[in-house]
């Protein structure tokens, strides 16, 4: 199989949720280009619309906001509805906790399982007050009002977390400080550093102190790390041909899978780097080689834990043993990432093995075929689509609609890039 052209794959998904809520909660108004319109990013506009915001449809050529302030947002009338995305409903929980005002936030059946507690218990802390209806998901009713400053030592490495105190800070107006046990993605902090608030990084510590005014600001998002993966995946994993990613999200904490994929032999390098809106960016040029299997170890697991999957199906075609460890977040994703990708790899033929916190793929050249499960999640469709693709490998997706919620023209593109 031969690859071939020029490709943009949809704008970055943290970035978007990011623009749009702190454009709803700045002054004035706010031009975002190149935002991602996918089922997440509709959820975040939606909760925004809810809540008293004139957020216009979400479209990547252009959309102005005009934000309310960050003592603007009003009371719902109805459930806020977080659909299936983690994102929108933890970083908003850090916005609806600093809030004068009850809100019921539910999701769709994927979104309810999974754990909602880890992001309450700090904003708990603050003094807001959450109900939870089953176990620890949604349904869940914040409670929000004054809040108190915080310094938190979080359990785990999780950017949501970290964001939703910020923005609790950011909106109650009080200092807070997040300490981390690795670093991770960091785009909440350089976002809010651009709009003029008072935010300060050092090793794996983040404090915002309160004070400024959340300026609005114009934002082009920058093309998303972790889908470009699946076409880097498929370039490593062709017999010819070289394929140009490009405007590629290259900010450090986004990058890992890229680093392994030229760990695992890949040709893999980087054009026209730059700075675009306080965030570097990139062409990325991919091309195939001879690949081995590798080791991820826990300390990389912060930077590439979305493209697990999509790594394991290289490992799955790569000469030797692939192991990850340190990746027991796997677990509470749209699926149990690592249950699913280790049964989905073995129901068509590769030798793949479950541990509690990763998994080890061997590798071999046979051919694949059978029917994948996707329990709806949107990076198992695609990293088993890239997996299908390649010749004599024969792979039915149960679910290949489900990519909307990230990559709503997945296929398309797949098309194209084949030579």
């Amino acid at each position: 199989m031969r690859v071939s052209g020029k490709l943009r794959v949809p704008g970055d998904k943290s970035i978007s949720h990011r623009s749009l809520m702190l454009a709803a909660l700045a002054r004035g108004t706010s031009r975002i280009e190149g935002i991602l319109p996918s089922a997440d990013v509709h959820s975040t506009a939606g909760m925004f619309r809810a809540l008293g915001v004139p957020i216009p449809d979400v479209t990547p050529q252009g959309m102005t906001v005009t934000g309310v302030g960050i003592d603007g947002l009003r009371a719902p009338n109805a459930d806020l509805d977080g659909g299936n995305s983690g994102t929108t409903t933890r970083l908003m929980s850090g916005i609806l906790a600093a809030s004068p005002f009850a809100s019921r936030v539910v999701g769709d059946a994927s979104l309810s399982k999974r754990p909602m507690h880890r992001v309450a218990k700090p904003l708990t802390a603050m003094g807001a007050r959450f109900e939870f209806e089953q176990g620890d998901g949604l349904p869940m009713t914040v409670h929000g009002g004054a809040l108190r400053g915080l310094t938190w030592h979080s359990e785990t490495a999780s950017a949501q977390i970290k964001s939703a105190i910020l923005l609790a800070g950011l909106v109650a107006g009080v200092p807070v400080e997040v300490h981390e046990p690795a670093a991770t993605r960091d785009h909440t902090e350089r976002m809010l550093r651009g709009r003029g608030i008072d935010v300060r990084s050092e090793g794996n510590v983040a404090t915002l102190l309160p004070g400024a005014e959340l300026r609005a600001l114009d934002t082009r998002v920058p093309a998303d790390p972790s889908s470009a993966t699946f076409f880097a995946a498929l370039a490593a994993l062709a017999t010819s041909g070289e394929l140009e990613i490009e405007h590629v999200l290259t900010n450090p904490t986004r990058t890992g899978a890229f680093l392994v994929l030229e760990r695992m032999g890949a040709r893999l390098g980087w054009e026209d780097m730059r700075d675009d809106g306080g965030e570097s960016v990139a062409t990325l040029v991919v091309a195939p080689r001879r690949l081995v299997g590798t080791v991820i170890a826990p300390h990389e697991v912060p930077s590439l834990i979305d493209e697990l999957p999509m790594l394991a199906c290289v490992g799955s075609r790569a000469a030797g043993e692939t192991r990850v460890s340190g990746a027991a977040e796997l677990r509470v994703k749209e699926s149990d990432r690592i249950a699913t990708t280790v049964h989905n790899l073995r129901a068509v033929g590769a030798d793949a093995e479950e541990l509690p916190d990763g998994f080890v793929v061997r590798g071999h050249d046979r051919p694949l075929a059978g029917r994948v499960v996707t329990h709806g999640d949107h990076r198992i469709a695609m990293a088993f689509g890239i997996l299908g693709s390649l010749p004599g490998n024969d792979i039915e997706i149960d679910d290949p609609d489900c990519v909307a919620v990230s990559y709503p023209t997945f296929w398309t593109d797949l098309d194209r890039a084949r030579a």
